[in-house]
């Protein structure tokens, strides 16, 4: 007979909609004080099925929330060069506020040079190198959206990370390791995994704080779960699921983010919220 879940979903859907209806009317405010909406600009190389499916969502998100929206689709043929040129004419326009560059743009791109041709001012995704070091040396900036987002959901089910052994799941630039920086800001104390990461499941064991980044369907066992531990699941994978196996997870954690419905929705408030506040800084009013 299966065992009784026993973990509290953490329901980031919620907290995503009260961010985003601050940020709503943060912009009708600025638009009322200025005759200037906040705009996001999002670049998209190609046509990739999933990859446009989420920028129409988050284009859709900001219409809603009172944010304008400019798109700018480039061919799967694009070269570094174009794409860092796109991203520069807008880091140039002074009617965009923000921008973001849909990844991944392609193999043959180098995504690095194309992130970096984003104005760190506008930069509301925290891809830039500018973003990673305010990010890790605790100064004013944008945070990497969906670390930024699991911080938030943590700090709503008050979870005190002081002490706390936090394992990060995975190294990417804009997710692993920013996150684990973010967690490293909080006083816990931080261990990234990876592919050479020897005796993975001995490492997750030890973890008070789980984030899984990997993309790999249901690639941690609940089985190396930590009892009472907190489990954040960032990864999205085909089917609904996460890099965590939910229902097992759940038998021994004491909170657990769901695919879909936990990080998710956070990231893209977090990504609308900041566009608000760049939008403000460039404008030279006070948000809020």
């Amino acid at each position: 007979m299966a065992r009784s879940q026993t973990a509290r979903p953490m329901d980031g859907t919620a907290l995503a909609r009260r961010i985003i209806e601050s940020s709503s009317a943060t912009a009708a405010e600025l638009r009322l004080r200025t005759g200037t909406a906040p705009c996001l600009a999002t670049v998209l190389v190609g046509e990739d099925p999933a990859s446009v499916t989420y920028v129409r969502m988050k284009r859709r998100r900001c219409e809603s929330a009172g944010i304008e929206s400019r798109h700018v689709p480039l061919p799967a043929t694009s070269t570094t060069q174009d794409v860092v040129d796109a991203v520069t004419a807008l880091s140039a326009d002074p009617g965009v506020h923000g921008i973001l560059l849909q990844h991944p743009v392609g193999p043959h791109i180098d995504e690095r040079a194309a992130f970096e041709a984003i104005d760190p001012a506008k930069d509301v995704d925290g891809v830039t190198m500018h973003s990673f070091a305010t990010m890790s040396f605790g100064l004013p900036g944008f945070v990497s959206c969906t670390p930024g987002g699991i911080v938030r959901l943590l700090d709503e089910y008050d979870v005190d990370l002081a002490g706390k052994q936090a394992v990060v799941v995975g190294r990417s630039a804009i997710l692993g390791k920013p996150a684990g920086m973010l967690l490293l800001g909080r006083d816990a104390t931080v261990t990234y995994c990876h592919s050479q990461t020897a005796d993975l499941p001995s490492v997750v064991r030890e973890a008070d704080v789980l984030l899984a980044a990997v993309g790999k369907p249901r690639f941690i066992a609940g089985a190396d779960i930590k009892p009472g531990a907190v489990v954040i699941d960032a990864g999205y994978n085909e089917g609904n699921v996460g890099d965590v196996d939910f229902e097992t997870a759940a038998e021994r954690a004491r909170l657990i983010t769901p695919v879909p419905g936990g990080v998710g929705p956070m990231t893209i408030a977090v990504l609308l919220e900041q566009t608000v506040a760049a939008a403000a800084r460039q404008l030279g009013v006070a948000a809020g």
